[in-house]
């Protein structure tokens, strides 16, 4: 068994209803914004966020001595709830950290007492193969998700063919262009707040290259969801989706379909980011939905 630590912090009290938030994939904890964060403990929330192995301050692994694969990632979550003594817990997932989320509603629904799924694709419809296919120009089977928007595909075109960084101005310049593209066009993209939260996310990571490490898992195992299980799902389920969603638009409608009871909640002008504006609504709707 492998010795991983995985770093976490909560808010809130802890006899308020828990709030569990997971990441997406290669993703820091701190992602999810400190004032979203902020709010939901105002709230009367315990609300908890963590680095995913490789990633922030979490253990990094040499995936070539101790590989892992995405369903190891997975039971993380199941591992962070036991950390912090929850028997079940209200899971909010973002993008692929919404994915990690439907899968443990699915395989252990006495954990989850609520769903909330943003940003992400249905567990099981294998959403990366579309994105690659997408990246590489082929076409789409018939039944596929929709995919990405053209101006996701265009940069991710560049960026997978651009050579290494030169310096870290260089690298920090990439990764405001893409979370730009990320956040789409419905609203105005703050690049000074953008860098500051890169830089936040540099400083804290033990080794930033490690979190490519999740491709390597999604590799190792390639199709280890649950396919056709949606239907499974006993919680209560919220799905958000940005009305200028660039990376999986609609896929948030398949997933309320497919759900029993879903309930699907469209923002205005949000992409795939969690930026400032939408804090009050996305908050707002998840206190109502984990309510007791």
């Amino acid at each position: 068994m492998q010795n991983i630590e995985l770093w976490s912090e909560e808010f809130g009290n802890t006899n308020d209803e828990p709030i569990l938030l997971i990441m997406g994939s290669m993703s820091q904890g701190i992602l999810w914004p400190d004032e979203f964060v902020g709010r939901l403990a105002a709230g009367g929330r315990r609300v908890i966020r963590y680095d995913h192995r490789d990633t922030g301050r979490s253990t990094n692994i040499d995936f070539e001595a101790s590989p892992y694969t995405w369903r190891d990632i997975k039971n993380d979550v199941l591992r962070i709830m036991d950390t912090h003594g929850l028997e079940s817990a209200h899971l909010v997932g973002h993008s692929a950290g919404g994915l990690l989320a439907q899968w443990v509603a699915v395989e252990h629904p006495e954990r989850v007492r609520t769903l909330t799924v943003i940003g992400a694709s249905p567990l099981g419809a294998f959403e990366g193969e579309v994105i690659m296919r997408a990246l590489m120009g082929q076409p789409q089977p018939e039944g596929s998700l929709p995919p990405p928007t053209k101006e996701f595909i265009a940069f991710f075109q560049q960026a997978i063919t651009a050579p290494p960084a030169k310096d870290r101005n260089e690298q920090m310049d990439r990764l405001i262009a893409e979370a730009r593209v990320l956040h789409g066009q419905g609203m105005p993209f703050d690049e000074d707040a953008e860098r500051l939260l890169q830089e936040r996310i540099y400083e804290r990571a033990t080794n930033l290259a490690s979190a490519v490490n999740h491709r390597l898992a999604h590799g190792a195992e390639p199709r280890a969801e649950p396919v056709d299980s949606l239907h499974l799902v006993k919680a209560p389920t919220l799905v958000i989706e940005g009305t200028h969603e660039p990376a999986k638009p609609g896929h948030g409608a398949l997933i309320a379909e497919r759900i029993p009871g879903a309930e699907l909640l469209m923002i205005e002008g949000m992409g795939h980011m969690l930026p400032p504006p939408v804090h009050e609504q996305l908050a707002t709707a998840i206190l109502a939905h984990t309510a007791g």
